[in-house]
């Protein structure tokens, strides 16, 4: 919904596998005033009934779970457990759909851990996907990134010699080493409408 309130003149799809998550999200959109421009699908992102194959999008927002089933401890919340295991998908399957539905010149972002980043670099490679840009993610000075915000786009769209660029950003940081927001992400949350 930050996309949604973001991007003004966009209308958006999006999928929930859960219907919890959708009855929130419809609430979420009456309240923002997104009726009008947000459809909220119940189903799963992977099969034809909830995205029709001819259906294609200039931008691709995704947050995949990131870990197998089995290598850790499950929350007994359903919708916790299916935000952080894979349970209906792994990136491979993200970065899969994306690439079948991306618009000409449309873009693929999506966050995944950066210790894990291989596992990414596999999904976009075998998808035939381009990691045009990766921005470490830093959750409080000093400490290493968690997690990594990863755009990518179709190989076919790109010019054969920025195939195999991929622009690292420096890293963004959260909280200062004495546990203040940091400026740049204070400015971040104010250009997506929270207050700094």
């Amino acid at each position: 919904m930050i996309a949604a309130w973001r991007l003004r003149g966009a209308s958006f799809v999006t999928i929930e596998a859960q219907e919890e998550s959708v009855r929130l999200a419809r609430k979420s959109a009456a309240y923002n005033g997104l009726n009008a421009r947000y459809e909220i699908r119940l189903g799963d992102f992977r099969t034809d009934e909830v995205i029709a194959t001819d259906e294609a999008f200039d931008l691709v927002l995704g947050s995949p779970p990131y870990f197998p089933l089995g290598s850790g401890i499950e929350s007994d919340h359903p919708q916790e457990v299916a935000s952080r295991f894979e349970m209906r998908g792994d990136i491979g399957d993200y970065a899969r759909v994306a690439a079948a539905h991306l618009a000409p010149g449309g873009l693929f972002a999506c966050i995944f851990p950066e210790t894990d980043r291989a596992r990414v670099e596999d999904a976009a490679k075998r998808t035939r996907l381009a990691i045009v840009r990766r921005r470490p993610v830093v959750f409080r000075e000093g400490e290493p990134p968690l997690v990594a915000l990863f755009a990518m786009m179709r190989v076919a769209d790109l010019p054969s010699h920025m195939r195999e660029r991929t622009w690292v950003e420096p890293p963004l940081v959260i909280r200062c080493a004495d546990g203040s927001v940091h400026p740049e992400y204070a400015t971040v949350k104010l250009a997506v409408g929270f207050p700094p």
